[in-house]
């Protein structure tokens, strides 16, 4: 059996997208905390439920900056993997407290269009224009480290559907202001809180599918498979299984069939391939012979 690494080093890069994030966070932490008092002092359910989606950020990019900084922990010996996967659990911990939210915010909006009460659209507006600028900068400084990451292209879209919907916020800041309907603000507050609800249940979907040693979305297991086939040398392919070790990286173990010995430079090569053409960090690969893959217990499908 042979094993090797991806050559994923922890340099400048990740400490500059891992700085982008951690300001991220903290920008986003303290706006959820001001549209909640001006929310509440404004009578508005709009800006409360734009402050539960601004919490989404803030969940959301919180494990992504602890991915980059957990990505630098070394294994131990009872920790053979570190402590990547703790990003998937936590993904999956902020996808349900963010269901409970929603589903709070939407009750309460339910609740206004009885007795909508007075909204200072002022105040609405003002505070949701700060949103706009916020995400907008937020979104700036990642997408500098977004290329070619997924977890910061993932956040740096995230900001900018999110800077999306504090102009909706405005808008509606600006009706209420020129029409007096205060209706719209429960209104756009259960619209928003389905944006959040879908993009939750993406979220937790995704979470459950990478807990559960799920093949990561963008990783297709079929195309891996034809690529190994397509090798010279190879002769049949079993036991290929991928899975998340955290949200930004990935593992595979295979089993080659090989017909004659195959070079030093193989599996360098290989694993040097599969980082680049699939973005798998992480590859052990055991070569057989002709002979003894016909007795590999692992060689049937079914078998794990």
């Amino acid at each position: 059996m042979a094993h090797e690494h991806g050559g994923h080093g922890h340099g400048s890069p990740e400490k500059m997208r891992g700085n982008a994030f951690l300001f991220s966070v903290l920008l986003n932490a303290v706006f959820v905390v001001v549209e909640v008092v001006y929310g509440l002092a404004a009578h508005s359910m709009a800006l409360v439920a734009d402050a539960a989606h601004n919490l989404g950020d803030v969940l959301g990019l919180a494990p992504a900056w602890g991915a980059t900084v957990l990505a630098t922990r070394r294994p131990s010996a009872r920790r053979t993997y570190g402590f990547r996967r703790s990003t998937i659990l936590a993904a999956l911990a902020n996808a349900v407290l963010l269901l409970v939210a929603v589903g709070g915010v939407a009750w309460e909006a339910v609740g206004r269009f009885a007795n909508p009460g007075k909204v200072e659209g002022w105040t609405v507006l003002s505070v949701a224009a700060v949103g706009i600028a916020i995400n907008s900068a937020a979104a700036f400084l990642l997408s500098k480290g977004s290329k070619g990451d997924i977890n910061a292209r993932g956040a740096f879209l995230h900001l900018v559907a999110d800077a999306a919907v504090s102009v909706g916020v405005v808008i509606t800041g600006a009706l209420i202001l020129r029409t007096g309907w205060m209706w719209l603000d429960p209104v756009v507050s259960l619209m928003i809180s389905v944006v959040i609800l879908v993009g939750t249940w993406s979220l937790l979907s995704q979470s459950v599918d990478l807990a559960l040693d799920a093949v990561p979305p963008h990783v297709k297991l079929q195309e891996v498979k034809s690529y190994f086939e397509s090798l010279p040398g190879i002769l049949a392919v079993h036991d290929l299984h991928i899975w998340a070790m955290s949200t930004t990286e990935c593992a595979l173990t295979v089993h080659l069939v090989t017909g004659d010995a195959m070079p030093q430079t193989f599996l360098r090569a290989l694993s040097h391939h599969l980082e680049h053409k699939f973005e798998i960090h992480h590859v052990t690969c055991q070569l057989e012979s002709r002979e003894s893959a016909d007795v590999c217990r692992q060689a049937p499908d079914e078998v794990l």
